[in-house]
């Protein structure tokens, strides 16, 4: 079972996963064997099961009662997705049946960063509006996202109160804005201590991370967004065409 690349609980983490999956570790009521038992059954130490159960329990898998035991959690619909379409998050889950909502999002108007700035192929100190939120579905957090535009474009009175955590939904709706096509880097990233604490995660686990460019069809780019996506909900694909060798 020991492969030396990874961290032994990860490991161990997998392993129970596939034992979820397979049925073999879970009993009728979806109870999981204690501790002890895992530590054995996998010939790792008590401490490395209980990280293990505690990353599983950060991605949705496993449910942890004090004084009862480890369940394994029903899945919960998983948003799978090709990035070929542009589509929002909100649109994306109710295409799945799976509800979401957004935190008090942080509205913030100010300059532009460097970074910001040539991202959005804007002069320095670009004036733009930054609106953070995290999405979630019941209580638990599944993305944090970020969208830093022009106040050209937006303006904090144009997030009324039905605005429900898309900017791309907003943009959709208003005639003026022809949007072409969105320029898309797809990373994995490990969590830092902010992102950590606005997902509910222990820092360094795993995250989605994309960051994109939404360009209109005239070739302006009006918005700049960073999201964060937890891995359990979220499945991103892309298809591709055979090219002609000759």
């Amino acid at each position: 079972m020991v492969r030396r690349n990874i961290s032994l609980a990860r490991q161990a983490a997998q392993e129970i996963l596939k034992g979820i999956a397979s049925g073999k570790l879970v009993r009728g009521n979806g109870l999981l064997p204690s501790e002890a038992e895992l530590s054995q059954k996998f010939t790792v130490s008590r401490a490395t099961i209980r990280e293990a159960l505690s990353q599983l329990e950060q991605r949705g898998a496993v449910t942890r009662r004090h004084g009862v035991g480890t369940f394994a959690t029903p899945p919960a619909p998983r948003i799978d997705t090709g990035l070929e379409e542009l589509k929002s998050l909100e649109t994306l889950a109710r295409g799945i049946g799976l509800e979401t909502r957004m935190s008090e999002p942080t509205i913030e108007g100010r300059r532009a960063t460097a970074a910001e700035a040539e991202c959005l192929q804007a002069p320095p100190d670009t004036s733009v509006l930054s609106v953070a939120r995290v999405i979630l579905t019941g209580t638990r957090p599944i993305a944090y996202l970020v969208d830093v535009v022009p106040t050209t474009i937006l303006r904090r009175q144009d997030l009324d109160k039905n605005f429900r955590g898309s900017i791309l939904d907003l943009f959709l709706q208003r005639r003026e804005l022809t949007l072409s096509h969105s320029r898309t880097e797809i990373l994995i990233e490990s969590a830092d201590a902010i992102i950590a604490r606005k997902l509910r995660l222990k820092r360094g686990a795993p995250l989605h991370k994309l960051v994109a460019q939404l360009f209109t069809r005239d070739g302006q780019i009006i918005d700049y967004s960073t999201s964060y996506f937890v891995p359990g909900y979220f499945s991103f694909h892309v298809i591709r065409r055979v090219g002609n060798s000759g």
